[in-house]
């Protein structure tokens, strides 16, 4: 098999092409992209930085990670959900996010929609992993939108979700390892 040139790092490790990058995306792509997640807390923080990519890098996001989780309780869905305003104010100054009080209210809302959930948030958004799904050969392979993030996006929405549109759920899907879409050829294809 011939490696493409497009995955070769400058490590000498063949990654998704995206993940050569930055070095920040190296590291994020070899320790978490695609790695089963499990945990309340944990998918919370994913959701949120998902609908706080919306629109913008996600090195963006990864470079602001830590003050993102300091900004909201280590993503503690009942902390937040117990924000109020002097929280949206605090966190509308706080230059380490991104401070667009959409995505804070959003954030907070979601928060609130855990606590109201009949079931567990990670037991919600893993019965939308696919039972089969095939890896990716290269890059332009890689959907941007799924039936099953359709689905999870109205199941969200339907209880009471915001920022959470299919694209979103899906890039969420890849990140905590619901779907495996590592290119053929990349070290972290299982």
């Amino acid at each position: 098999m011939t490696v493409d040139t497009e995955l070769a790092g400058p490590d000498g490790l063949t990654r998704c092409s995206w993940a050569n990058t930055a070095p920040d995306y190296a590291d994020y792509h070899d320790t978490e992209w695609g790695v089963p997640l499990r945990g309340v807390t944990a998918l919370f923080e994913r959701m949120s930085l998902e609908a706080f990519q919306s629109g913008l890098s996600w090195l963006t996001i990864l470079r602001k990670r830590e003050a993102f989780r300091a900004a909201f309780a280590g993503f503690d869905p009942v902390a937040v959900a117990a924000f109020g305003d002097d929280d949206v104010a605090r966190l509308l100054a706080d230059a380490g996010i991104v401070r667009n009080r959409a995505k804070i209210h959003a954030t907070i809302g979601n928060a609130r929609a855990v606590a109201e959930l009949d079931t567990p948030l990670d037991d919600l958004l893993w019965s939308f992993a696919p039972d089969h799904h095939d890896r990716p050969a290269r890059m332009a392979d890689v959907p941007a939108v799924t039936p099953e993030s359709t689905a999870m996006a109205k199941a969200l929405k339907k209880r009471g979700f915001t920022f959470v549109g299919p694209t979103t759920c899906y890039a969420m899907m890849q990140a905590t390892g619901m779907v495996d879409d590592h290119v053929e050829g990349c070290h972290r294809a299982r």
